[in-house]
């Protein structure tokens, strides 16, 4: 299945001990760049996050958001600094003396004091703490990826619309070419006339001058090898061809498209190769733009 680059998904998973959260989202890149903002904790674990998200993802700049909400005594205890109170206690006391003020401190003004009440963080089991944020990973990875598999499946039908007026437009050009030479030859035979009257037409000269413009108007190389690109780009469509390298693979032969029809353009022997031949770089330029998205 084709993929688009941009997607969103996100799951949630809840213990007696904590409530994992994870949102992810993701715009195109032409790499594979990750940003993963998550509690300073979590931080041994981030080789694993990463190969977790390679399986799936291969291309685009992805955010991914990782927060932890801590039920009950998971947060740890709070631990007095007894030591640390005495010498607020005492420095308190001392300065009511020598300000001569009154000596008034309750047990909350204390614990007001920075550091004499410290939090002691739980010991983290991290065999524990991966097996719920994998599951919960697992399952925001599985719904980003599935807004990104339809996003996909609108592209690939947009795409395979576009390719389609491309082929017909390459079909013109093809068509037209006989009746573009038939044309010059009858052109150059009136001409020849009309500058030789009444002698004889040399019919091996006109046919040597329609052979050259032929070569010089022809585009049988270019549309020969659009159709293929054209027919390979179709396949990768039309089979959902998916996985690393294939956007890469799709700017390759938008390139060389627009290769193509440049030098068609360029060989224009009627107003009307003309036209198609800006028609279809338009529509090769719509290709790239819409390509850009894909995985």
């Amino acid at each position: 299945m084709i993929r688009s680059m941009t997607g969103f998904g996100a799951a949630e998973a809840v213990s007696e001990e904590r409530r994992i959260t994870v949102e992810m989202r993701a715009v195109n890149n032409r790499y594979l760049d990750f940003n993963i903002r998550m509690p300073k904790r979590y931080i041994p674990l981030e080789g694993k996050i990463r190969d977790l998200l390679k399986e799936t993802i291969h291309r685009g700049k992805v955010d991914v958001f990782i927060s932890e909400e801590i039920y009950g005594n998971g947060r740890g205890e709070l631990v007095l600094d007894a030591g640390l109170a005495s010498q607020y206690v005492e420095k308190a006391r001392q300065m009511s003396a020598d300000f001569g003020l009154d000596f008034r401190m309750s047990s909350t003004d204390l614990a007001r004091f920075p550091d004499v009440l410290v939090l002691r963080e739980c010991e983290t089991n991290e065999d524990e703490l991966w097996a719920q944020l994998s599951r919960c990973l697992s399952t925001a990875v599985g719904r980003f990826d599935a807004a990104r598999l339809a996003e996909g499946e609108r592209l690939r039908k947009d795409l395979l619309g576009k390719l389609e007026q491309l082929a017909q437009n390459v079909e013109i050009v093809v068509a037209t070419e006989p009746d573009i030479l038939a044309d010059y030859r009858a052109r150059l035979m009136e001409k020849a006339k009309d500058f030789l009257g009444d002698r004889t037409l040399d019919e091996a000269q006109l046919a040597s001058a329609v052979v050259l413009y032929a070569d010089k108007i022809s585009t049988d190389e270019e549309t020969v090898r659009l159709q293929s690109h054209i027919y390979q780009m179709h396949e990768i469509f039309e089979k959902g061809e998916s996985g690393e390298g294939v956007g890469r693979k799709l700017d390759f032969l938008t390139q060389e498209m627009n290769r193509e029809a440049n030098t068609t353009l360029s060989k224009a022997g009627s107003l009307l190769t003309a036209n198609v031949g800006i028609e279809m770089k338009t529509i090769i330029e719509k290709i790239r733009e819409q390509i850009q998205n894909i995985e």
